[in-house]
């Protein structure tokens, strides 16, 4: 049985945290996730100040989960796999430091691991244009409002999570589909009769 203390965290910014937060739900290994905003300099910030730019953070999702199921550098190729790792402060038309790619590690293991992830990934040429994530040092996590947590499963059908949420979600269950949380196959397979 696995305990508080046998599981990891990873904070992590790619983009709008909805996305993030609704591809880790699904993965094998994932215990927890919560949206919020790390990498600033304003204590407890709102997401009116954050979506401003002023505040310095990212929106991240912090990432629960066992290193005895799934490892850290499992967790980053897909963190790597569902958004543009090639674009400054920016994810398609979400604009402005609070989008960057970022990886925020608590230990020199974890900063090495993701820069080893980092060259492992460039040099298979997934991308034309370089890899510009940031690998920075530990930062304070403030957890987003309620209504951000689990956004996606509760607002499907608005239009940005029609649009941009949903097909990350897709390209995520197709490349990682061995990964999926066994309820998460079994509800794919049903959407397919």
């Amino acid at each position: 049985m696995t305990t508080d203390k046998d599981l990891a965290t990873a904070i992590l910014g790619g983009g709008c945290f909805w996305c993030l937060d609704a591809v880790f739900r699904e993965l094998t290994g994932v215990q927890a996730v919560e949206s919020g905003y790390a990498g600033g300099s304003v204590p407890n910030p709102t997401y009116e100040a954050v979506c401003g730019g002023d505040t310095g953070h990212a929106e991240v999702v912090r990432v629960t989960f066992d290193p005895s199921v799934l490892s850290y550098r499992d967790l980053l190729r897909v963190f790597f796999t569902i958004h543009d790792p090639t674009t400054r402060d920016r994810q398609g038309n979400d604009v402005g430091t609070q989008y960057r790619s970022v990886i925020f590690c608590d230990s020199p293991e974890e900063r090495a691991d993701a820069e080893a992830v980092v060259a492992e990934l460039s040099a298979q040429g997934l991308w034309r244009d370089p890899v510009v994530t940031e690998i920075a040092g530990p930062a304070h996590f403030y957890a987003a409002e309620t209504y951000h947590q689990d956004y996606f499963s509760r607002n499907g059908n608005q239009p940005y999570c029609a649009y941009v949420v949903a097909p990350k979600v897709a390209k995520f269950r197709k490349a990682f589909r061995d990964r999926l949380k066994s309820g998460e196959r079994e509800s794919r397979t049903l959407d397919r009769s």
